[in-house]
C-alpha cells in the first residue's frame, strides 16, 4: 500500500511537471511571436500602435519570467535547461535595449545591462556546452549554444559601451575572443568567418574609441554643461516661442568606416551627445549580483534589480526628456527621405527635428590624395568644385564647375553619396531633397568632405531662411515675395578636410568634426598630437577651462546663440551650438592651416562677430587651453591676447 502510494505520488508529481513544462512551452511560443513582431518594427515612428505592441510583448515576457521562477523545480525535473532560462533573460535584455533606442531613456539601458550581467555571472549558456558533443545531434546543440553565447556577448558589449563601463567592455571583448577560439577548436569543421569579422569590428572599434579612457562620458551633465549664472538670462526667453528638440535622425555612409554591427563610431558618439547624464552624476550599478528571485517589471518602472536610490536618480524630474532618436545604417536616399517624412508627420509645431548625416561627397573614393590632412608637412590643392562663398574668399582658386550636379565622373557634386562606389545619381542626396521638410523646424548637421554643397548655388538661402521668402526654384539670392513657406533651418557644416599637426590619416578615429561636437577636449588633444598619457591634473585643468568657456558663451551670448540654434535652452541642441563655436575657433586659430575655408566649419545662418574666432573674448579661452597643454606654438593668436 505504501509503495502504491509512493508510486502514485511520483506519478502525480511527474504529471504536474509535465503540465507545467507544457504551459511553459506555450508561454515561450507566445512571447517569441510577440517578440518577432516588435523586432521587425521600424526604428522610427511613435504612434499608439507601437506602444500597444510593446506593452503586449513586455506583459508576455513578464508572465513567462514569473512562471519559470515560481515553477522552476518542476520545470527542471521535466527537462528545462539553464541555457533556456538564459535565452529568456537575453530576450528581455534585448527588449529593454530596443526600448532605449526608441525612447532614449537611459533607465532602459540600465535594465538591459542588469539582465545581461546576471546571465554572464550565472553562466547560463556555459552549463550546456562541452558535455553535449558525444553525438551528432548533441554536437549541433552545442554549436547552437555557442552561437547564442556569441550573440549574447555582442549585445552585452554594445550596452556596456553605451554605458561607458570601460572595465566591463574590456572583459567582454576578451571573453568574446576566447569564446570564438574555443568554439573553433570544438568545431573545426565549422566556418566561423562571420564571427571573426565581428571580432575584428569589435577590436577596431575599441581601438578607435579608447584613446582617452579616463575622461568624462559623452552625455551632457548638469554639473559640467549648465552654468547657474546663465539661468536668469535663459529664463527671459521662455515668454517667447520655445522649440523643443523632440526627435533626431542619425545616419552615416562611408566606405570602410569604423563600426560595430550597425552602429558606426560617429553615430555612437552623436547618440550619447544628445542625452543627459542622469542627475549630472556618473551612475554605477550596484556591485552586488542580482538574486535569482529578482522581479521583472512591465514597461512602467524599474525592474527591482537596481538599487532604489539609483532608480530615483534615473527619473530626476529636473532633467528634460532626451530626444527620441532614429539610427539608420547605410540607408538608400529614398529610405532616408521616407524616414524623415514619417518623423516630420508626427512632429509637433513647437518641436524641432535634428538631422545628422555623415557621408562622403565623392563618387571616386580611390582619390586618396584629395583626402589630405592639413598640417605643417602637407600642402594639397583644392578640388575643382567649391562653393560660391569659398571662391570669393580665395580668388586664386579655379572657377567652380558648372552643371556637374549629376556627373558621376567628377570628384565632387552638390550632393552626398549614400551608396557604394560607382552607384550613380540614384544614391546621391541633394540639398534640395531636404527642402520639403523645412516646413518644420530643422537643425541639420552635415559631416562630409563635401558639406559645403549645402550652401551651393542650387540651394541658395532657401533651406536656411524661409522667413525671407526665398523660393527653392529661384536663382541664388533672388528674393520672392509671398506667403511664408515654412520654418527657418539651422545648419552646421563640417570642414571639407580634417586638420592635424601630423601627416597622418585621421579616418580610423572617426570624423574630426563629430569628435569636436561630442568630445571636444579629446578632439583638441588629437588635433595637436597629444596622446592619452596626458597627466591627470593637466587634463582636469583643461576640463575646467573648457567648462568655463562654454559657460561664458552661454551667459554673455545666450540671446545670439538662442536665435541661431532655435532649440529649447533645456536641451542638448544649445550645447552643440556652443561646442561648434569651440571647434570653429580652434580650427581657425590652428597655425598649420593655410587660409582656406576647406579646413574650417561653417554655419548657416552665420553667427555674429561677437562669437567669431577673431573675437578676443573667444580667443582667450583657447589661449588658456593651449598654455595648459603647452601647445601655444600650434596656434596664432591676436597680439592683444598674448600681451
Amino acid at each position: 500500500m505504501a509503495a502504491d502510494a509512493e508510486g502514485g505520488g511520483a506519478s502525480t508529481s511527474a504529471s504536474a511537471a509535465t503540465a507545467a513544462f507544457r504551459t511553459f512551452r506555450t508561454l515561450v511560443e507566445s512571447a517569441d511571436r510577440k517578440f518577432a513582431r516588435v523586432r521587425d518594427l521600424p526604428p522610427y515612428g511613435h504612434g499608439p500602435h507601437l506602444l500597444h505592441y510593446y506593452r503586449k510583448v513586455f506583459r508576455a515576457y513578464t508572465r513567462l519570467w514569473r512562471f519559470q521562477q515560481e515553477r522552476r523545480r518542476e520545470l527542471v525535473s521535466a527537462g528545462l535547461r539553464r541555457w533556456e532560462i538564459g535565452e529568456i533573460a537575453s530576450r528581455i535584455g534585448q527588449l529593454y535595449y530596443t526600448q532605449y533606442l526608441r525612447t532614449s531613456e537611459v533607465r532602459y539601458l540600465l535594465e538591459a545591462y542588469v539582465f545581461y550581467e546576471a546571465i554572464l555571472n550565472r553562466g547560463y549558456f556555459e552549463a550546456g556546452k562541452g558535455s553535449l558533443v558525444s553525438s551528432s545531434s548533441s554536437a549541433r546543440t552545442d554549436l547552437g549554444l555557442r552561437y547564442k553565447e556569441l550573440r549574447f556577448h555582442a549585445r552585452f558589449l554594445i550596452v556596456a559601451m553605451l554605458l561607458n563601463r570601460t572595465d566591463a567592455v574590456k572583459h567582454l571583448a576578451e571573453r568574446f575572443r576566447a569564446l570564438l577560439e574555443e568554439s573553433k577548436a570544438a568545431h573545426p569543421e565549422t566556418n566561423f568567418k562571420e564571427w571573426k569579422l565581428v571580432l575584428q569590428e569589435i577590436l577596431r572599434f575599441l581601438k578607435a574609441n579608447t584613446a582617452f579612457t579616463n575622461t568624462r562620458p559623452l552625455r551632457y551633465s548638469i554639473l559640467f554643461d549648465s552654468h547657474p549664472l546663465s539661468i536668469p538670462y535663459i529664463a527671459r526667453f521662455h515668454a517667447n516661442r520655445v522649440l523643443r528638440l523632440q526627435d533626431a535622425l542619425l545616419t552615416s555612409y562611408h566606405h570602410n568606416e569604423v563600426k560595430f554591427t550597425e552602429l558606426t563610431l560617429d553615430t555612437f558618439r552623436m547618440l550619447q551627445c544628445l542625452e543627459w547624464e542622469p542627475s549630472g552624476s556618473y551612475y554605477q550599478t550596484p556591485a552586488k549580483e542580482p538574486t535569482d528571485n529578482g522581479a521583472f517589471s512591465d514597461l512602467s518602472g524599474a525592474s527591482g534589480l537596481i538599487d532604489i536610490n539609483l532608480s530615483a536618480d534615473m527619473t530626476d524630474p529636473s532633467l528634460p526628456p532626451n530626444p527620441r532618436k532614429a539610427i539608420i545604417y547605410h540607408p538608400s536616399v529614398s529610405h532616408l527621405i521616407a524616414v524623415i517624412a514619417t518623423i516630420c508627420e508626427e512632429l509637433h509645431s513647437d518641436n524641432i527635428l535634428l538631422i545628422y548625416v555623415s557621408a562622403s561627397g565623392r563618387t571616386h573614393h580611390n582619390t586618396v590624395l584629395q583626402r589630405g590632412i592639413s598640417g605643417s608637412f602637407l600642402n594639397f590643392s583644392r578640388p575643382n568644385h567649391v562653393s560660391q562663398t569659398s571662391h570669393k574668399q580665395d580668388s586664386s582658386l579655379p572657377d567652380p564647375s558648372v552643371g556637374n550636379k549629376a556627373d558621376s565622373n567628377s570628384c565632387f557634386g552638390s550632393y552626398l553619396c549614400l551608396g557604394p562606389r560607382g552607384s550613380g545619381g540614384l544614391n546621391n542626396l541633394y540639398p534640395e531633397d531636404l527642402l520639403p521638410f523645412t516646413r518644420r523646424p530643422l537643425f541639420l548637421i552635415i559631416d562630409s568632405d563635401n558639406s559645403h554643397a549645402f550652401k551651393a548655388e542650387e540651394l541658395g538661402m532657401a533651406i536656411m531662411l524661409h522667413h525671407h521668402n526665398i523660393s527653392p526654384t529661384a536663382q541664388a539670392g533672388e528674393a520672392m515675395h509671398g506667403a511664408e513657406r515654412g520654418e527657418a533651418a539651422a545648419l552646421l557644416l563640417s570642414p571639407e578636410r580634417p586638420s592635424s599637426v601630423f601627416a597622418t590619416d585621421l579616418t580610423p578615429n572617426g570624423s574630426q568634426f563629430t569628435y569636436f561636437l561630442t568630445a571636444p577636449l579629446q578632439a583638441f588633444c588629437q588635433l595637436v598630437g597629444l596622446s592619452s598619457d596626458v597627466e591627470a591634473d593637466v587634463y582636469s585643468n583643461a576640463e575646467g577651462i573648457l567648462s568655463s568657456a562654454l559657460a561664458e558663451w552661454e551667459k554673455h551670448y545666450i540671446k545670439l546663440i538662442w536665435s541661431y540654434s532655435a532649440v529649447s535652452v533645456q536641451l542638448c541642441g544649445r550645447n552643440i551650438t556652443r561646442l561648434f563655436i569651440f571647434c570653429w575657433t580652434v580650427l581657425h586659430l590652428f597655425r598649420p592651416i593655410e587660409k582656406s575655408s576647406q579646413h574650417l566649419p561653417d554655419c548657416l545662418p552665420s553667427l555674429p562677430e561677437s562669437v567669431s574666432p577673431s573675437s578676443a573674448k573667444t580667443q582667450v579661452h583657447i589661449l588658456q587651453l593651449a598654455e595648459n597643454f603647452g601647445v601655444v606654438d600650434h596656434f596664432h593668436f591676436s597680439n592683444s591676447i598674448r600681451d
